[in-house]
């Protein structure tokens, strides 16, 4: 679930934040959009393949991340950040379960598309399927470093965050019913 994608970006912010705390919020900030940006194609074009770039997003962060260790600034930080979150969400899905609506009954091969292979790679189910109890407990796992960490607003998007998952996990099987489908 993007809760999950959120905090798993934002232990790179911490990483920044504890390291450079002059750009905890630039870092935190990108690692919050790059954790959400993949999952926009839930609204245009394919999901999980319209904006999942596992290794572009990749690449790109690693590049910028270059940069960014020549030459820190504020826009370097959070676009490098937010790139490597991308990926990370881009590839996290992988490891979970298809991109259909009722992930629990297996349905569908495909978990995320791998443009530069132009092939989708199969669902591995280790997250059962988002918003499973399992992956709201790796959001509370992923998320309790940046809770500690940050203070303040940020530390209660954090907490935000937490709460939105754990409703997003107790109505979970209860969505496609309410959609009609």
């Amino acid at each position: 679930m993007v809760t999950t994608h959120v905090a798993a970006g934002l232990l790179l912010a911490v990483s920044v934040a504890t390291l450079t705390p002059n750009f905890a919020i630039p870092a935190a900030i990108g690692a919050i959009i790059g954790g959400i940006l993949p999952d926009i194609d839930l609204f245009i074009g394919s999901h999980r393949r319209t904006l999942h770039f596992p290794v572009y997003y990749t690449a790109a962060g690693g590049v910028t991340g270059l940069i960014t260790i020549t030459t820190p600034s504020v826009l370097t930080v959070g676009v490098s950040i937010g790139l490597l979150a991308a990926g990370i969400h881009s590839l996290s899905d992988w490891l979970g379960a298809g991109e259909e609506l009722r992930p629990w009954e297996r349905t569908s091969q495909r978990a995320v598309y791998i443009h530069s292979r132009r092939q989708w790679l199969q669902p591995q189910y280790i997250i059962r399927y988002d918003g499973a109890p399992e992956d709201f407990a790796l959001t509370i796992v992923l998320a309790a470093p940046a809770v500690i960490t940050f203070d303040g607003w940020l530390r209660g998007i954090v907490l935000a965050g937490i709460v939105i998952a754990g409703g997003y996990t107790i109505t979970r099987k209860y969505i496609p019913r309410w959609l009609d489908l």
